[in-house]
């Protein structure tokens, strides 16, 4: 097989494309080395670009995001490969590895594609669109969101029903269903692990009523009706598209609770709720917003001036555990909850509930390397062997590891990750040329 495959060498091979993944690949290529950049999804820019504000200052997530992923979509140095994945992994000796890197087809020829839309216009095929969280369709030849990288269209081709509109309309002819799954061997002196993390799934707690109840969302879905991208014109309640006027929101959503698999605090999740609440009194001056919390951890810089900012406005905290979420027939939800200072039972009821779910390991990447072991830490993100002196090492010599790929972290803290990984790798591939 790999003398079948198309051979690429590189100096460093950065998995995931997100803030961590970006920064390193980014400080790597600025100092002369070669990277090459796989990321699954369609799109650089990981979760961040799909972001509205960040915390604690309220700077637009994708304004921040946009300039940095196209200063590595457009770096001489920089290699992107996008909706591909890592097979597997072998190192073949001191600064030498050897991956088999699978490019799924896109059925577009991105060089070609002007981001036009007409084939997304043409398209009779709705589908649910995953970049907006389920909120919208989309069409089964579609551009991932308008401010993609590279804002080049796609087929879904598992949703195509080959009818042909969208190759009619395409003026540049950049449609091509005859692409198949490529396999590279890719020759590369070092690795950066910055896989990321996966969002906790709110079924696994029924009593909370996910998927049950219209009106209980997450709060990644709401992040997407703020943000800049957003599919809709204002804040709107699922269950029948409602301006909402009494907002509530539950804390360690699948973070801090054994009996769900993360017993770890998620450290950003009251932060993001904290954010988002300031931003609906914003967006909806006359309605309420309520957080329901076992702790507040603002532990950053500036978070408990943010926090003691957002009391002022008007955000009522509840020092409560959520037991259970009924609905009523209109829609509205009651929780009952344990008031913990107030040490009682109680009721409240609200008209929609916002699940602050917390941040689970991108599983997954440990399998890839076949003959060595890619430790992991107890809770399944990516150990960290010298976490004080060295935060980037992992178990592998030459394989690092940034950002949330190692465990739950804030944006800086990403990119700070992300440096830090660079800079490793760097002294690395530093030695290998004494």
């Amino acid at each position: 097989m790999p003398g079948q495959m198309k051979i690429l060498e590189y100096d460093v091979l950065v998995i995931g494309g997100g803030i961590a993944g970006g920064e390193s690949a980014l400080n790597l290529a600025n100092l002369g080395y070669n990277v090459l950049l796989v990321e699954k999804e369609l799109s650089i820019g990981g979760k961040m670009i799909l972001l509205s504000k960040v915390f604690p200052t309220l700077d637009c997530g994708a304004c921040i995001t946009t300039p940095k992923i196209s200063e590595i979509a457009r770096h001489p140095n920089i290699t992107i490969f996008t909706g591909a994945e890592i097979r597997i992994i072998t190192k073949k000796g001191e600064h030498l590895f050897e991956a088999i890197v699978s490019q799924n087809p896109r059925y577009v020829n991105i060089d070609d594609c002007t981001g036009c839309q007409l084939c997304e216009e043409a398209c009779p095929v709705s589908v649910i669109d995953e970049y907006q969280y389920g909120l919208v369709g989309r069409k089964a030849a579609y551009i991932p969101f308008s401010i993609a990288s590279p804002r080049a269209a796609a087929i879904d081709i598992e949703n195509c029903t080959l009818c042909g509109a969208c190759e009619r309309v395409c003026p540049t002819q950049c449609i091509d269903f005859t692409q198949t799954v490529e396999e590279f061997l890719v020759k590369v002196k070092s690795v950066v692990v910055a896989t990321g993390f996966e969002l906790f799934d709110p079924l696994k707690i029924p009593r909370y009523g996910y998927d049950k109840f219209k009106n209980v969302t997450t709060a990644m879905h709401m992040e997407r009706q703020l943000s800049p991208t957003r599919p809709f014109n204002s804040i709107l309640r699922p269950g029948d598209g409602k301006l909402p006027d009494n907002i509530a929101y539950v804390l360690c959503a699948g973070s801090r609770d054994k009996s769900v698999g993360n017993p770890i605090c998620s450290q950003v999740c009251c932060m993001y709720s904290i954010k988002q609440a300031q931003l609906l009194m914003g967006a909806l001056p006359m309605a309420d917003v309520t957080i329901y919390y076992l702790h507040i951890r603002a532990f950053g810089k500036g978070f408990n001036e943010f926090y003691a900012q957002s009391q002022d406005m008007g955000v009522e905290f509840i020092k409560g555990k959520i037991g259970k979420i009924t609905e009523k027939e209109n829609g509205n939800l009651i929780l009952r909850y344990e008031d913990i200072e107030k040490g009682k039972v109680t009721e409240a009821e609200h008209d929609m509930v916002v699940l602050s779910i917390g941040l689970l390991p991108n599983q997954g990447i440990s399998d890839v390397f076949d003959n060595e072991t890619l430790q992991l830490d107890p809770f399944h993100f990516v150990d960290q062997s010298d976490i004080l002196a060295s935060p980037a090492k992992t178990s592998i010599e030459g394989v690092f590891v940034a950002g949330t790929a190692s465990g739950p972290m804030d944006i800086p803290d990403s990119i700070l990750s992300g440096g830090a990984a660079s800079a490793e790798t760097t002294s690395y591939l530093r030695r290998a040329a004494l």
